[in-house]
């Protein structure tokens, strides 16, 4: 494959994303997704199972491309609670792990004030890079 995770090595670890993404191939970019099913409807307003679906839905999208969760090189985490977010972390690792896998691209969180649907949470970009 060809991505290089990009880590100064004087740095701290960074745990549970990378510092940076080195990639080479087709580039697939999803909108920003939240935690509603195929049918645009939520089943949850639980956190962590929102967050649960959002990483679905992204593995979804991305497979129309071609695509697989260790092709992701970025995501942008939109939430509308930092505090649920922190309180959500253990079930968040779970989830990410039983859906991404043990693949850890550059990541950013910001918390949002509201997001376009009321009951949405979590809205979160991806962009993969399917190698040459």
């Amino acid at each position: 494959m060809s991505l290089e995770f990009l880590h100064p090595s004087n740095w701290k670890p960074a745990i549970g994303y990378s510092n940076g993404v080195a990639a080479k191939g087709r580039m697939i970019f999803t909108g920003g997704l939240i935690g509603w099913n195929a049918d645009a409807e939520f089943e949850t307003d639980d956190f962590a199972g929102q967050v649960a679906q959002v990483l679905r839905n992204i593995v979804a999208v991305l497979a129309e491309g071609g695509a697989k969760p260790e092709h992701i090189v970025r995501m942008t985490w939109y939430v509308t609670s930092k505090a649920e977010y922190l309180g959500s972390l253990k079930d968040l690792g779970r989830a990410y792990k039983e859906i991404i896998g043990r693949h850890y691209p550059a990541m950013a969180l910001v918390q949002v004030v509201a997001l376009v649907e009321d009951r949405a949470k979590v809205e979160i970009e991806a962009t993969a890079v399917i190698p040459d």
